[in-house]
């Protein structure tokens, strides 16, 4: 009897033990997010906008992108881009040490029942919400409806 009692009292002492170091290295690899490139294209309509960015994580924890808010839209919410129809997305995953790209023609946000239109120049910030990680602000620059940047330019970058 007392080498059954002996591994079950061993096995309840790991499982205590791995509780507690649980707790202390989730708080050391939670995500480190930083948000790059991001920029509003002029809208064309009064009542909807897209806006893009690339969430870069430099962590070995993955997060995801679950929602984001903005004073210029009743609604923002994050789509994808099949072929020619656009539906709203899921929550979306920042991989560990890797990158979220939202883009023209594929992941991005929409901006809908805007209370005003954004003009070029103007600077619309916007809040992004993950599952990890506390919100980011962002401040998106308006930029020319047609405006389409290169791999180098770094529009606006927000650190969390």
């Amino acid at each position: 009897m007392r080498r059954s009692v002996a591994p079950a009292v061993v096995m309840a002492g790991c499982l205590a033990l791995t509780g507690c170091g649980g707790s202390a290295g989730g708080a050391d690899s939670a995500p480190d997010l930083s948000v790059r490139s991001a920029y509003m294209p002029q809208p064309v309509t009064d009542s909807l906008a897209a806006g893009y960015l690339t969430v870069v994580n430099n962590s070995d924890s993955s997060d995801d992108l679950v929602s984001a808010t903005s004073d210029i839209a009743e609604d923002v919410s994050v789509h994808q881009t099949s072929g020619q129809t656009m539906k709203a997305a899921g929550p979306l995953q920042i991989p560990a040490d890797g990158r979220l790209v939202l883009e023209s023609g594929g992941s991005h946000l929409m901006f809908e029942k805007l209370k005003h239109k954004p003009k070029e120049g103007e600077t619309v910030s916007v809040e992004l919400r993950f599952t990890k990680t506390d919100p980011i602000t962002v401040e998106m620059p308006v930029k020319s409806a047609t405006y389409r940047p290169t791999s180098a330019q770094s529009s606006s970058t927000s650190h969390h």
